[in-house]
């Protein structure tokens, strides 16, 4: 292939969808499962793309797909044509019908699997058409690479074509069963913490700074740890130790009991994030807003008044 000019009779401007979620994924196979199809389709729709265009966007490699500087190029100007795209739809769209089709929703296993989870049902019946995909994993998640049309995050975006708005500050303390706690010597204060088990985050896997808390405990070292909140709420309720957890998930599980709760608490923010190139795609708006009125309606789970 070379670097000249192709036939646009040969172009197919929808082969731009299946070249943007390869450069993005970086594989077939990740870029397939996005697109719902078959890796093999999206192969040859690459290489329809680059015989039309005579040029190589891609390099092929073990590791997966890397692009070229042609690539690079292209890739700019397919994400222009895909923000104009989707903006035309968003304009013309009737408001019940924009409601069918899929939104993927990036958050925090915490937030996504113990209150999400929980509660988007309830938007599901109301507009039948739509699909709700959950991804509830620990990981910041790149809306720039389409890994989600709505993100929650722990920290508002500093950069990038982003909206975001401020979903609820939220509590967190210091829990562990009343089984556990009736076993061991009282704890009146943060010096009583020490020689007692600890639950936490794995160092080198923690995905947000705000989540590195450990000092704020006082000189305790965690023995069991996991890079998932889910995780460390499972073992603390088998009883292996004491763990920091959100109030919004301590409060629907009765056999926890707050430790210190007057020294040990700490508070974090959630942040709902958008594309700006999705904002006005009525499905997305739709469920951002369905969640943050959850939020809303809730706020006591995450900010439960002071134990007396």
């Amino acid at each position: 292939m070379d670097g000249g000019a192709g036939d646009m009779a040969d172009f197919n401007w929808n082969d731009l969808r299946f070249f943007l979620a390869v450069a993005r994924a970086g594989t077939l196979t990740t870029a397939a499962q996005r697109l719902r199809a078959d890796h093999t389709t999206v192969s040859r729709r690459i290489t329809a793309l680059e015989d039309a265009l005579r040029v190589t966007l891609f390099e092929r490699r073990p590791s997966g797909f890397t692009l070229t500087p042609q690539g690079e190029r292209l890739k700019q100007t397919a994400e222009v044509m895909e923000s104009a795209a989707l903006l035309a739809q968003g304009m013309v769209a009737d408001g019940d019908l924009s409601l069918a089709g899929a939104v993927r929703i990036g958050a925090p296993d915490g937030f996504g699997s113990c209150f999400l989870a929980p509660r988007i049902g309830a938007l599901c019946e109301r507009h039948p058409e739509l699909e709700v995909q959950l991804v509830a994993m620990p990981r910041v998640f790149s809306l720039s690479k389409r890994e989600a049309d709505i993100a929650i995050s722990l920290s508002r975006p500093q950069e990038g074509r982003l909206y975001a708005r401020k979903l609820t500050d939220y509590r967190l303390g210091l829990y562990g069963t009343a089984a556990y706690l009736d076993a061991r010597p009282p704890i009146r204060s943060r010096a009583d913490l020490r020689g007692h088990s600890f639950i936490g985050y794995i160092d080198d896997l923690i995905f947000a700074p705000e989540l590195d808390y450990v000092e704020t405990i006082g000189e305790v070292a965690p023995r069991i740890k996991s890079s998932s909140l889910v995780a460390q709420l499972k073992a603390t309720l088998a009883g292996a130790g004491l763990c920091m957890l959100p109030a919004f998930i301590a409060a629907g599980e009765p056999d926890l009991v707050q430790v210190l709760p007057e020294e040990v608490t700490i508070t974090r923010s959630f942040w709902l994030i958008v594309h700006e190139d999705l904002r006005s795609l009525a499905r997305i708006s739709m469920t951002a807003d369905y969640i943050a009125d959850l939020v809303r309606r809730e706020q006591a789970l995450f900010l439960p008044p002071p134990t007396i």
